[in-house]
This record gives C-alpha cells, structure tokens and sequence, in this order.
C-alpha cells in the first residue's frame, strides 16, 4: 500500500485539527480546494469527523488526528536533523 493523493489529502485534513483544544472543529467552506472538500467528505464517510464539511473529531478521528500529526511531526524533526 502507497500514500495516494486522495489519503495525503486526508492526512492533511487531520494536520489542521487543534488536537490541545479538542471542542475546535473545522469548516471547510466551499470555496475551497476541490481535493480538500473531497477529503473532508471521505473522512466523514470513514466516520472520524462528524460533519461532511468538518465538524468536530470523533473519537477514532482523534486517534487518527493524533497519529498522523505525530507522523507528521517526526518526519519533518528528522529531515531538519539531518539537514
């Protein structure tokens, strides 16, 4: 399995969620990017955010928030380590 464009969009979704503050949604409005507003409904249709345009995490969206900030956060600690 490979990282499509489709689940980088996702991941992305995730990233934006404020996991200190967990009564902060999202809104994507519709004037944004096309594979954002696609992503954003997918993660509703998987059931880890509650609105198909944000909402809040549910409770796997927030193990999946969690896990994919902390990837997010390794990868770009260890690519300016080794810079």
């Amino acid at each position: 399995m490979s990282y499509t464009p489709e689940l980088v969009a996702e991941l992305e979704i995730l990233a934006l969620f404020n996991l200190d503050n967990k009564q902060e949604g999202l809104k994507i409005h519709h004037t944004a990017a096309p594979q954002a507003i696609a992503a954003t409904q997918r993660l509703f249709d998987k059931a880890l955010i509650t609105q198909a345009d944000g909402g809040y995490l549910t409770s796997l969206g927030l193990q999946a928030a969690d896990h994919a900030q902390s990837l997010l956060t390794i990868l770009t600690t260890k690519a300016a380590e080794a810079a």
